[in-house]
């Protein structure tokens, strides 16, 4: 029979091994209780996220950048409407830097220059814009996987709504 010694010594050692193993996935960023066709990562950092999510808050980021209707617009109603989405998009880029922070994702800063030749113009881009927009947004709210960048989307999508919206309403002013 052997020993109780023994038994303890190499039950230690399992313990031992096990917990190394653990912290050596801790220390990548995995989860060691993840089944392994599941990816668990501990801060939630980029390669938790599916190159759908990435692509649409690069995308989302991009979206949100950039609008000079507020001080190159003609009528006050685009004025007023430039106004809105400098404030709504200023606010849903500060949400998702924090959100791409957390998770590791690089968000593209460089803010895209706009350029229209009227107040009818800039309107008309803003409806098809608003329109594709509400859509990806809807989509990523539906199909994506990381539950901060749906809940994003989902809220989001929203207040893009509200900016269709208003363009339509500012747009048929215009006509």
């Amino acid at each position: 029979m052997k020993s109780k010694l023994t038994v303890v010594s190499r039950f230690g050692i399992l313990i031992i091994a096990a917990a190394s193993l653990s912290f050596a996935g801790l220390a990548m960023g995995r989860s060691p209780w993840a089944h392994p066709t599941h990816t668990v990562t501990l801060g939630g950092t980029a390669s938790s996220l599916s190159p759908k999510d990435k692509a649409f808050m690069k995308k989302a980021a991009r979206g949100g950048m950039g609008n000079l209707a507020d001080q190159n617009g003609q009528s006050e109603d685009v004025k007023s409407f430039g106004k809105r989405m400098v404030t709504d998009h200023s606010k849903a880029n500060e949400e998702l830097k924090s959100i791409a922070e957390k998770k590791g994702v690089k968000l593209p800063s460089k803010e895209p220059s706009e350029k229209w030749s009227s107040d009818k113009a800039y309107m008309n881009m803003m409806v098809k814009d608003h329109e594709k927009n509400l859509a990806e947004f809807q989509d990523e709210a539906a199909n994506g996987s990381d539950p901060d960048v749906k809940k994003f989307a989902e809220d989001t999508a929203k207040v893009v709504q509200e900016h269709l919206d208003l363009a339509k309403q500012t747009q048929s002013k215009l006509q």
